[in-house]
């Protein structure tokens, strides 16, 4: 996988998280274990475009103040509640010769022919995996093949999917992962004219026989 790199201006503590978001600047976090926690003010156009491609799966080699720095995964993102904006960034530390843990988003490719011949919906169970590896055996996306579903009866199960050499996905592999379900019948009940009581009936009958006496 190609080397992502992001740069980063170092951040001191008099710099406020508030100030920063008006300079159109995010704030953002480093830590791991064995290393110092470091404090980091980053573009925030620069990364917006960055995270959109690389996501929390891929390693970013960071820039501090034009020197070579720490690589790095995206560990949470926070956003603001109301405009959905990113607000601050935590990175956790890689290291290139350590397996990792992480999930990996699963994109669906092909066509079920449950869906096509049997008018079935299609279900995904799962999104992601998550899964054990080497920094350098990430990939961005698992593609999932789902031209095996060809009745409601069919599954795709973790054990079913194939991924990179030096992956190990951590779910279990029974754990379902898509299938196409049967569609609902739309029972459209038929309209159910109004039948009167017996004592409205004999009531309205009186009735009429009165209007028609006196004309």
């Amino acid at each position: 996988m190609d080397a992502t790199i992001l740069e980063v201006q170092s951040r001191n503590a008099e710099e406020k998280a508030k100030d920063l978001l008006a300079e159109d600047f995010i704030p953002a976090e480093f830590y791991g274990k064995g290393v110092d926690n470091m404090s980091f003010k980053m573009d925030y156009q620069t990364f917006r475009r960055i995270f959109n491609k690389a996501g929390n799966n891929t390693v970013i080699d960071i820039v501090v103040d034009g020197k070579k720095g720490p690589s790095v995964l995206v560990g949470d993102v926070q956003y603001h509640p109301i405009s959905g904006n990113i607000i601050h960034v935590d990175f956790r530390n890689v290291k290139m010769d350590q397996e990792i843990t992480t999930n990996i988003p699963l994109v669906f490719v092909g066509t079920a022919p449950a869906v096509k011949n049997l008018s079935g919906i299609f279900m995904s169970k799962l999104d992601e995996v998550e899964v054990k590896c080497l920094p350098k055996a990430l990939v961005h996306n698992i593609e999932v093949s789902i031209d095996s579903l060809e009745d409601f009866h069919s599954f795709v199960r973790v054990k079913d999917l194939v991924v990179p050499a030096g992956i190990t996905i951590l779910n279990e592999p029974e754990d379902l992962v898509a299938v196409v379900i049967e569609p609902r019948a739309e029972e459209e009940a038929a309209p159910v004219a109004a039948v009167p009581a017996e004592g409205e009936a004999a009531a309205e009958a009186k009735a009429e026989g009165g209007e028609n006496e006196g004309k």
